[in-house]
């Protein structure tokens, strides 16, 4: 073998392993969540002034509560580095130089094993002459492609040494620019403190261009337990930040986002005028009034949007008002559970839609509606599709029949983690969707001849003891195996 077809050998696995969905401009991510023009100017403009610093490395950390905007800023920002290069006199080589948005709903995007083999595939697609570098490192060491190989074994051989190799190609250049979202979906907290922590150490390293890396995540206890670490502390610039000694804040949820999700909710009732020319387009008060009840949450203001919108059976003015009666007299944070709420009213079935959507919500990779339907039975199963369509605009239900069906945000499992997070009196009894899914599991089970396929998953499936640790769809075995999802073999066998 020559060395030339080595280096694309070693390209190519490199390729398999790098989760492609996990880039910010990925397919598996649409609808792509992004900042509508003339929204969160300032919260973009304080951290584009970061982004610009060739003085020293950063970490910002960017935080809030569920379904303030955090994605959609850091696909705005991750967008825009796309588009500007390092350097004038270059046409290839971008400022954004990789990108890795974490999905509980998608078991290699729940994990670090693959974060530094996704990140250096970008890198050394953006920066060619360092491409011969990884391969001849991933060559040495094939083990490094290996989900389960230690973190700063891949650190340093994806991340560490080929930036090392291009600090003397950039400098004086702009600054490069990694963009990690959605830290809180990572499902292990030993992982994500590793990360964060080798993250620091990489930024310390005084070999290497300027780099920047914005992350996001919920405002949780752990996640800002790490970044208080003496040892990161001193790298990070975290928002929200006091900006005055008035109190001035810039922050995903301040009061200057009442007034961009007002602007957010005027475009879109233009675009509902472009499909219904006769439908009137609600006065300042009602917008001011619908902005309200999104309690400076983007994901109410736009899961109302679609509601309103994406049911051609139903007049969207009906919609509209039912969203205006919603009471303004909520507690902080509880705005998208009672949007939810008002939402399964409306359907034909509140309980079994309710069961549906948890059942979707669980899964730990998504499935067709005709899989869901198979999975449930002739019972549970029953009028899954003219269920799920009508919750249309909390999840993605593509019109290909055999592609998987979708919650739009984290913030739908956290409503049906808990039935007492419902305020509906017909949800309150409901089971939990993981033992649904582990009876719904053992019925097929035991439905199936033994085959080897069977046995063989099962025996895959007793190695572990997290429901996020099933293999990939692409991995996934088209018979038992196929169906134990969120389920894991410990669970199916404690049934009955």
């Amino acid at each position: 073998m020559s060395n030339d077809q080595f280096l694309q050998g070693t390209w190519a696995k490199l390729s398999e392993v790098a989760v492609m969905g996990a880039q910010y401009n990925s397919r598996e991510r649409q609808p792509h969540p992004r900042c509508l023009k003339g929204t969160r100017e300032k919260l973009l403009t304080y951290i584009y002034a970061f982004l610009d610093d060739k003085e020293k490395n950063q970490l910002i950390w960017l935080h809030g509560t569920a379904g303030v905007g955090k994605s959609a800023v850091a696909f705005t920002v991750a967008d825009k580095m796309k588009g500007l290069k390092v350097r004038e006199e270059t046409n290839v080589e971008k400022r954004l130089a990789g990108t890795f948005f974490f999905s509980r709903k998608h078991t290699k995007r729940c994990t670090t094993g693959y974060f530094f083999a996704t990140l250096v595939y970008q890198l050394a697609a953006n920066f060619p002459s360092i491409r011969d570098d990884v391969n001849e490192a991933i060559g040495n060491n094939p083990a490094l492609l290996d989900s389960d190989a230690p973190l700063c074994d891949q650190m340093e051989a994806l991340f560490l040494k080929p930036l090392r190799k291009l600090q003397f190609r950039l400098r004086g250049s702009e600054p490069l620019l990694f963009v990690i979202d959605a830290l809180d979906e990572c499902s292990s907290e030993p992982e994500l403190t590793d990360l964060i922590l080798s993250l620091a150490q990489a930024l310390r390293e005084p070999e290497l261009p300027v780099t920047h890396i914005l992350l996001t995540s919920r405002s949780e206890s752990h996640i800002s337990n790490i970044f208080q670490n003496d040892e990161v502390r001193p790298l990070v610039r975290e928002i929200p930040v006091r900006t005055s000694e008035e109190g001035d804040t810039i922050s995903l949820d301040g009061v200057d986002v009442d007034k961009d999700i007002c602007t957010f909710l005027r475009h879109s009732f233009k675009e509902l005028e472009s499909r219904h020319p006769d439908f009137p387009q609600p006065s300042t008060d009602d917008l001011a009034k619908l902005a309200s009840r999104a309690g400076r949450r983007f994901i109410v203001a736009s899961t109302m949007m679609k509601f309103i919108i994406d049911d051609e059976f139903s007049d969207p003015r009906d919609r509209l008002q039912l969203m205006l009666e919603l009471t303004n007299k909520l507690l902080p944070g509880t705005e998208v559970y009672k949007l939810y709420d008002r939402i399964l009213f409306t359907c034909a079935d509140p309980k079994r839609a309710y069961l549906h959507l948890s059942i979707v919500a669980a899964l730990v990779d998504p499935l067709p509606l005709s899989q869901i339907s198979k999975l449930l039975g002739p019972g549970l199963g029953r009028d899954v599709q003219t269920t799920l369509m009508q919750l249309r605009s909390v999840m993605d239900i593509p019109a290909d029949a055999s592609l998987p069906v979708n919650i739009y945000h984290s913030s739908v499992r956290d409503y049906v983690s808990d039935p007492s997070n419902c305020g509906l009196p017909q949800v309150c009894d409901t089971a939990s969707p993981h033992s649904l899914l582990a009876y719904s599991s053992l019925r097929l089970l035991n439905a199936i001849p033994e085959s080897t396929a069977l046995l063989d998953a099962l025996s895959e499936l007793n190695k572990y003891n997290h429901p996020s640790s099933f293999g990939h769809p692409s991995q996934r075995l088209s018979l038992p195996a196929y169906y134990g999802f969120g389920v894991n073999a410990t669970q199916i066998c404690n049934i009955g």
